[in-house]
């Protein structure tokens, strides 16, 4: 469990040990509060953090989807890097 910005997240995948907390809180910014789902991947030694509502949220569009985090780390991410997905712990 790790607390951002005042809101709790679960640790729900870590591909390849792609999570480390003190790089996530010195990353991390305040427009990433409204997603349910924070995705970290590394590149060039660089953490990048993009958010991910659940599929039936209704501000969800098709590339803010959970369910289409596979294309994402495919399209978008460093072939085999390492990544991790944060997931929002309603209170």
């Amino acid at each position: 469990m790790i607390e951002l910005n005042g809101k709790k997240y679960e640790l729900i995948e870590n591909v390849r040990d792609g999570f480390q907390e003190e790089a996530v809180v010195e990353r991390y910014a305040d427009v990433l509060k409204k997603y349910d789902f924070i995705v970290g991947d590394w590149g060039y030694n660089q953490l990048r953090l993009k958010g991910f509502y659940h599929s039936e949220h209704g501000n969800a569009s098709y590339n803010t989807r959970i369910d289409m985090l596979d294309e994402y780390i495919l399209e978008y991410c460093n072939f085999g890097c390492a990544f991790f997905v944060l997931q929002k712990v309603q209170s």
